[in-house]
């Protein structure tokens, strides 16, 4: 069983060692029964309410294992008996930028002579 936490009370992090090992922070691993796996997974979804959580663990099938999630932004989807990890659709990002010249050109030309104006717009006749 791989238990891992992303943004969970500090206490829950010492609770857990009671029953798995931490290898990395927020990552537990053991070899604990369906039932303490079951109240664990109660635990921590109950104490984490903000945080993150990912389950896996051995079970049967092609695969070999489980994936549960709690507030997690990927979700675990069955495709044809295999478990696959399906990602929200990237938003995409919308400009609030003005189109077109900026204030300060706008200025600059405005107290350029005529002339000048006709000359870089690509009139190369100046009178």
């Amino acid at each position: 069983m791989t238990l891992v936490l992303v943004a969970c009370p500090q206490g829950l992090r010492g609770d857990l060692t009671k029953w798995l090992m931490e290898v990395s922070p927020g990552v537990y691993v053991g070899n604990v029964s369906a039932r303490i796996r079951e109240y664990l997974w109660e635990r921590v979804c109950e104490l984490c309410k903000e945080g993150r959580v990912v389950l896996t663990y051995s079970s049967t099938g092609e695969q070999r294992l489980k994936v549960t999630v709690f507030n997690q932004t990927w979700e675990p989807v069955d495709y044809d008996g295999l478990t696959l990890m399906r990602r929200p659709k990237q938003k995409k990002f919308e400009s609030t930028r003005k189109t077109g010249w900026s204030a300060a050109r706008n200025m600059y030309r405005a107290r350029q002579p005529s002339w000048a104006k006709r000359y870089q717009e690509g009139g190369n006749d100046v009178e």
